[in-house]
This record gives structure tokens, C-alpha cells and sequence, in this order.
């Protein structure tokens, strides 16, 4: 009982965090003074949030594989909706935007304030869309900008590696970024698939490989590659 309410508690505190940086983002475009460097700044308040009121044991390896100075193509696995903080947290580029599911964008305030902070909106359902949303990551990606995109596609229930889909890979392929493979560990544990209150108190660790040159590589060459690594790290490598 004790526990469920110290849950309680905190996801409301994760919520109001939410609240915070979605008001703080639509405040800042309705003025016209968002800028990059603000929505970096607001991402990386809202991990440290996160993972302050959630006791968060974050442990974190690799960054130092990831050269400074250019942008990648992160791709992780995907346990939980709190991969998201615990990754602004940890990878080593400051400027980073994500994919994300359409769905995620008919929240109110909330999807509007992802696309002022130029979050990509992907519709795996209609060609059309997700086309032209791969045109606009690498648009981000040409002007210095990361992206990070989860193969998997939607969030793991059971903490097993799904087959991964090609969207990021065409991107990376694309743009000649290179891929950066990222394992997240235990994000599951604090609010996994249809959960409700998120559990405090609990590991997370993520582990950055080194990047993977694009150049001259076909695709499902690269799509083994990451598969692989996520494998060996998430599986193989238990916490």
C-alpha cells in the first residue's frame, strides 16, 4: 500500500514536469523566441526531473565511443515511455529530436508543444506521411540535428527484442549519418506497457555503442548489425 502510494505520488510529479516543459515550450513559440538551444535546455530539465522524482539508480556506458561534432541516427530499444528522459539524460549529443507516433500528437498541449520542439510526427500508416516525416528528420539532421528513433517500432511488453522496421535505417542510409546503437535496461520495471502509476527506486542502465558508418553498407547489413547488438546488450547482458 505504502508503495503504491509513493508511485502515486510520484507520477504526479512526473506529470506536473510534463506540464511544466509543454507550457514553458508553447509559451516561449507563441512569443516567437523558441529556440533550439531553449528546447534543449527544457528536454534536459525535464530528464533531470524525471528522474529525481522517481529515485532513478541511472547508470550509463559509451558515450566517450560518440565523436562530438556531428549529428547520428540514435537507435535504442524501446521498454518504456521513460526511455525517453533516461536517453536525454545519458547520450552525448546535446541536440537530439525524436520520432514518435502519431497518436502521441492528439494529446492536448502536449502534442502541440512536441511539434513546436520539432519532434517528428510518424504515421506508419499511410506512405505518404511517414515519407515525408523521414524528410523532414533529415532536414533536422542537415542542419546539425540528432535523431533518435526506436527500430522496434512500439514498446516492448515483455523486455525482448522485436524485429526492428526500416524507417531510421533508410534515414541514416539516406543522409549518410552514422548509427549509434543504444541498449536501455530496466525502464520496464518503472512503467511497462498499459501501466498506470510508475514505481519508484528502480535501476535503469544504457549502454552506447560506438557508431556505425552508413558508407557503403546495404540495409539489411545494418539492420543485422543493430539487431544484433541490442540482442547481446538487452539479453545477453542481463541487470
Amino acid at each position: 500500500m505504502y508503495a503504491s502510494h509513493v508511485g502515486a505520488l510520484a507520477s504526479l510529479r512526473v506529470a506536473a514536469a510534463i506540464a511544466r516543459v509543454t507550457a514553458l515550450t508553447l509559451a516561449d513559440a507563441a512569443r516567437g523566441r523558441l529556440t533550439r538551444a531553449d528546447i534543449d535546455e527544457h528536454t534536459h530539465w525535464f530528464a533531470q526531473q524525471v528522474i529525481a522524482a522517481l529515485d532513478v539508480r541511472l547508470t550509463s556506458e559509451g558515450a566517450d565511443r560518440v565523436p562530438p561534432g556531428q549529428a547520428y541516427v540514435y537507435m535504442s530499444n524501446h521498454q518504456s515511455h521513460m526511455d525517453i528522459p533516461m536517453l536525454y539524460a545519458t547520450l552525448p549529443s546535446r541536440t537530439i529530436r525524436m520520432l514518435a507516433k502519431k497518436e502521441l500528437f492528439k494529446i492536448p498541449l502536449w502534442g502541440a508543444g512536441m511539434r513546436a520542439a520539432e519532434f517528428i510526427e510518424v504515421d506508419r500508416g499511410n506512405h505518404a506521411a511517414a515519407v515525408a516525416s523521414i524528410d523532414e528528420a533529415a532536414r533536422l539532421i542537415r542542419d546539425g540535428v540528432s535523431i533518435w528513433v526506436a527500430p522496434e517500432g512500439t514498446r516492448a511488453r515483455d523486455g525482448k527484442i522485436g524485429s526492428l522496421k526500416k524507417g531510421g535505417f533508410h534515414l541514416a542510409l539516406a543522409t549518410g549519418t552514422p548509427i549509434v546503437p543504444v541498449a536501455v535496461q530496466g525502464t520496464i520495471n518503472i512503467l511497462p506497457r498499459g501501466g498506470k502509476v510508475m514505481k519508484t527506486g528502480q535501476a535503469v542502465h544504457v549502454t552506447i555503442g560506438a557508431p556505425i558508418a552508413v558508407a557503403g553498407r546495404d540495409l539489411p547489413g545494418l539492420m543485422t548489425e543493430v539487431h544484433d547488438f541490442l540482442i547481446r546488450e538487452v539479453e545477453g547482458n542481463p541487470r
